[in-house]
């Protein structure tokens, strides 16, 4: 039984508030986790998961300063009576934005780090660093740099890094946020493995709820403003209804489930489709099912958009973009989708002029863009990138949405209404005077949300808009994007969000190895396995969900459950806190 192991992790009446706070962040935690347990921790933004995680690993006290009361125990010890290097021996953390991890120039130096601070013999060294490559298959990328890999590629290596020192527990802050699906599951994979086949404890910081149940965990641990309002097993959890009211998004199944007028009970095991007791469902799935009324077709639009035998390389030898064709109409809403690597960024980039020697035609309104510059094609189209890093130029956080308008010469009262208007939609109206630093990596990409759609372009392309959002802040970004679109504003997203996708969304172009392998509609990209599996896609679990039930056309219903849960949205408005 859990109880009777040993606890690694203690909590005992644990408050903490940061220096620059107002309120405690943590209030009166009371949390054990033991020896070889696997844990999630779910919760809004700023419900204090993340800072949880950091009493775990140490980062508080140490690196985050503010006043604590209670007791938190790793190791039978006081954190706040170890070092830093202590407890790292103990915890080993993989961060949500593995570039912030790196410090080696190769991926062997990267992985070998903390074992040359321990002046380990070089032998000694290469042969764990080998040996703990093979671990997690980077092996045969030993001598690649980290900033070369795919965003699954880089996880493990930071994956690795930690292992090495052949630490108690993995503490993953966000390990599917940048990842394409079938990589994270693959990442759940490896993750479950590692639990199981060395017996380590793992706890995961995750908003993908559904994502990480594809492996079984032992509690879901979930906050809402500082407080755990529940720790139970999965099963329990979905039996008692807690996430929707806290603005966490159930797994698409568990929806359907309820939609069909399911009673669900911990006994019929909903913590996966995997487990789902089929036969006590089946009846009720398959007469909502029938219910539906057929979809109306989308009318015709005139495109907007094009491209031609579009071509771009890198570099001679490696060719990204390889003869790409696509039209977009005037008022769609679009995704991307593709794996890590296959060129959907850098079409986006071509697209915008932001790389230089692209071959073939693009067209705009009927007129060839192709020789214009980044400055022209900005005044129709608008690119939020992947990384919000690599967007922000100013230090406060107003001043960065303002810049492009006041760049652009408008009055000082429009730039005020426009900033606040977009601040507000992502959440960052109260943080409005903040200073960028001071933010995480999921409000530094709100921030470039903001900039870019306080310029109300008539085209606007996002790089994973909603990576690393709860569901609150995924749906009223998403919500905002929607009224963008329907007020004319033509939009392509491209995303691993394969809910996103499915929601709002009714076409996708898939991207593989450089060439556009499917286009049409979102719905039959994600119940196709064949283009799921050479994309690098995950079949909804809706699909997995009508295929167990018998309902021989399982791309009519996940069509069924998509139109049903807008016209709900639509009618009562988006199910959040």
């Amino acid at each position: 039984m859990i109880n009777e192991r040993k606890p690694l992790v203690s909590f005992k009446d644990y408050s903490f508030q940061y220096f620059a706070q107002a309120e405690p962040t943590l209030h009166d935690i009371n949390l054990t986790i033991y020896e070889g347990e696997k844990v999630m921790i779910v919760g809004a933004s700023g419900s204090g998961k993340s800072t949880l995680g950091n009493c775990i690993n140490g980062l508080i006290p140490f690196s985050y300063k503010g006043e604590s009361k209670g007791s938190v125990q790793v190791g039978g010890r006081e954190t706040s009576e170890m070092s830093l290097f202590e407890l790292s021996k103990i915890v080993g953390t993989v961060l949500q934005d593995p570039d912030g991890q790196f410090v080696g120039l190769s991926v062997a130096e990267d992985i070998a780090f903390s074992l040359e601070n321990q002046c380990m013999p070089q032998k000694e060294m290469i042969e764990l660093v080998q040996e703990t490559a093979a671990i997690v298959d980077m092996d045969r990328h030993l001598t690649k740099s980290p900033f070369e890999l795919s965003g699954g590629q880089k996880q493990r290596v930071g994956l690795a890094g930690v292992m090495v020192d052949d630490v108690e527990l993995f503490l993953f802050d966000e390990p599917l946020a940048n990842l394409d699906p079938a990589t994270g599951k693959t990442a759940i994979d490896l993750i479950d493995k590692i639990k199981t086949k060395y017996n380590k404890t793992v706890v995961i910081i995750e908003h993908r709820l559904e994502d990480v149940l594809y492996r079984h965990v032992d509690r879901v641990i979930v906050m809402n403003e500082g407080r755990i309002v529940a720790d139970m097993d999965a099963n329990t959890l979905f039996e008692a209804r807690v996430l929707p009211p806290l603005g966490i998004r159930e797994p698409l199944y568990v929806s359907a489930l309820r939609y069909a007028g399911v009673e669900i009970t911990a006994d019929m095991k909903p913590e996966s489709v995997e487990t789902l007791d089929i036969p006590r469902i089946r009846d009720a799935v398959i007469a909502w099912n029938e219910r539906q009324p057929q979809p109306q077709p989308s009318p015709k639009r005139e495109e907007i958009l094009s491209g031609k035998d579009i071509r771009f390389a890198y570099n001679r030898d490696h060719e990204i973009l390889k003869g790409i064709d696509f039209s977009i109409s005037a008022g769609e809403m679009v995704s991307v989708v593709g794996t890590n690597g296959a060129g959907k960024s850098t079409l986006a980039k071509a697209v915008c002029a932001l790389v230089k020697n692209v071959k073939g035609q693009f067209f705009y309104e009927g007129r060839d863009i192709s020789d214009q510059t980044i400055k022209e094609r900005a005044q129709h189209i608008g690119y939020v990138m992947q990384n919000p890093n690599q967007m922000i130029c100013k230090q406060m956080i107003y001043d960065e949405v303002a810049m492009g308008l006041q760049l652009r010469k408008y009055p000082e009262e429009e730039v005020d209404r426009r900033v606040l208007a977009a601040l507000k939609t992502c959440g960052l109206y109260e943080m409005r005077n903040w200073p960028i630093s001071a933010l995480s990596f999921g409000q530094k990409k709100r921030v470039t949300i903001a900039s870019m759609l306080a310029l109300e372009p008539k085209i606007l392309i996002l790089d994973e808009p909603t990576a690393g959002q709860d569901y609150y802040h995924y749906t009223e970004i998403m919500e905002f994007l929607r009224s963008l679109n329907e007020s004319g504003v033509t939009i392509l997203i491209i995303t691993h969000d394969m809910h996103l996708m499915l929601e709002y969304t009714e076409r996708t172009l898939v991207i593989c190895d450089g060439k556009v392998l499917f286009d049409g509609s979102s719905v039959h990209a994600l119940t196709n396995p064949d283009i799921a599996e050479r994309a690098n896609l995950k079949l909804t679990s809706l699909y997995d969900l009508a295929m167990k039930c018998g309902i021989d056309d399982a791309q009519s219903f996940v069509e069924n459950f998509i139109h049903y849960e807008r016209g709900l949205r639509d009618r009562i408005g988006p199910q959040t806190k």
